[in-house]
């Protein structure tokens, strides 16, 4: 195997089992606040990354299109934390902060990845290994969050929308929703997600930590 994909592996293996299993546990857990605790009676409310991997989507497709696209396209999907809207207290209102939990602990994530590379160079250590980690902690969620919060249902910006819409309109994107994931894929293969969405997202989003780090870039 090569030695630079095997590298690129381990500088990327633990911020994205962190990315992913935050992600979908904070759903699970807020899901429970409001009411529901499908996830909780499936124990996927857990920091045990093994319960939230998904074999085909964490491992084979990701792999797959690293190799076919020698790494210039990769994409994935964790197993999703099963919810039911139905037992919320205040379904309409209370999905919309179970769909916003997972991207905003990807935000809180990466502003944590930019604080350990600012510990890394005040400490002195430029360990090359430690300091592409951090670089990939940051680059992985912020991409995670922007990616889901694409107004598209099954993305959590298509459950943020259906949340805040009227209830004759939230029914009608609702219905997208089957076909959501074939239509994300569509847009990131074609490129427009990733120029009209992706991109500006992560600009505003770096924008932002750099913003909240200011106190500390003494």
């Amino acid at each position: 195997m090569n030695p630079d994909l095997i590298q690129n592996i381990l500088i990327f293996a633990l911020p994205v089992l962190f990315a992913i299993t935050v992600h979908e546990a904070a759903h699970g857990y807020v899901a429970r606040h409001y009411g529901d605790n499908t996830a909780y009676m499936l124990g996927r409310i857990t920091l045990n990354p093994f319960k939230h991997i998904d074999p085909i989507g964490t491992i084979v497709m990701p792999l797959a299109l690293y190799f076919v696209t020698s790494g210039a396209f990769v994409f994935g999907y964790a197993k999703p934390v099963p919810v039911n809207f139905g037992n919320l207290r205040n379904p309409k209102r209370d999905m919309i902060w179970v769909a916003l939990a997972g991207p905003l602990t990807n935000f809180a994530q990466a502003i944590i990845w930019a604080l350990l590379l600012g510990i890394l160079a005040l400490t002195g250590i430029n360990e090359p290994f430690f300091i592409k980690m951090c670089y990939a902690g940051i680059s992985v969620n912020l991409v995670m969050w922007a990616l889901n919060l694409f107004p598209l249902p099954p993305l959590d910006g298509g459950r943020v929308l259906v949340g805040l819409l009227p209830y004759k309109q939230a029914v009608t994107v609702s219905k997208i929703e089957p076909y959501g994931f074939f239509i994300v894929m569509g847009l990131i293969i074609s490129g427009v997600l990733g120029t009209l969405w992706m991109t500006p997202l992560i600009s505003v989003g770096r924008s932002l930590i750099s913003l909240i780090l200011l106190p500390f870039s003494g």
